[in-house]
């Protein structure tokens, strides 16, 4: 990989997230005040993933959820109209501000702005060797190729529960092996074109509400299987 690259992506990641973080002060002001005076009274989510050369780091996120939500419902799984997701969660997951406050995991150097979405060690596990040793060669990011295409993963694995279907067995044999394909793609044609182009799609996606388009924005992805699409799970029988 261009060194180059790298050390000028680290210095765009640093000081775009400082930038982001002095900008943003306004927005999460109220936020942190919502939250604390809202649900259970978090302000922040922390969580361990796994990044770059499988080097464990704690993710931030403004708290959408209902405290031990990993050990109530669907566990680690997350659906649609989770009940665990408090009443401010809902609005902002769906506008993507609980994302923001991993400005400052860019900002440390745990994370870049595009990258690989940075997972739990046991999801890590779920993918295939190769993809998995393409995956942690580099560092996560806050927003990515996997991460655009399955923007409607809840949605996808909802339908899939809801048919009656193991939804762990879902993300086994269908989402992971082409999440795989998906960040092995960018690992391969990282560049600072592709990095741009990946951050207008994200823009556009949380504009738009859309994702379809992105395939036609790069032309050479990997075909989505059709098991990976809404129109498909909805006419499967229910079990």
């Amino acid at each position: 990989m261009n060194s180059k690259y790298l050390y000028l992506k680290r210095f765009f990641d640093f000081l775009f997230a400082l930038i982001g973080i002095l900008l943003l002060v306004p927005v999460f002001i109220p936020i942190i005040i919502l939250l604390k005076f809202t649900a259970e009274g978090e302000i922040f989510y922390r969580q361990e993933r796994i990044g770059k050369s499988m080097k464990s780091f704690y993710i931030l996120k403004f708290a959408t959820m209902l405290k031990n939500s990993s050990k109530i419902g669907h566990g680690s799984l997350t659906v649609r109209n989770d009940p665990r997701i408090t009443k401010a969660g809902v609005w902002l997951r769906r506008t993507k501000i609980n994302e923001l406050p991993q400005l400052w995991n860019v900002l440390i150097g745990d994370m870049s702005f595009i990258g690989p979405r940075p997972l739990l060690l046991k999801g890590i596990g779920m993918y295939s060797e190769e993809a998995r040793l393409k995956i942690v060669s580099t560092k996560p990011g806050i927003t990515g190729i996997g991460s655009l295409i399955f923007r409607d993963e809840e949605k996808l694995v909802t339908i899939y529960n809801e048919k009656g279907y193991d939804s762990k067995e879902y993300y086994q044999l269908y989402i992971f092996p082409f999440k795989g394909q998906l960040e092995s793609w960018y690992i391969t044609r990282q560049s600072f074109l592709l990095d741009f182009k990946i951050l207008f799609a994200t823009f556009w996606s949380v504009l738009t509400n859309q994702i379809n388009f992105i395939f036609r924005l790069f032309p050479s992805l990997p075909n989505r299987p059709e098991i990976l699409t809404q129109n498909y799970l909805l006419k499967l029988k229910k079990i």
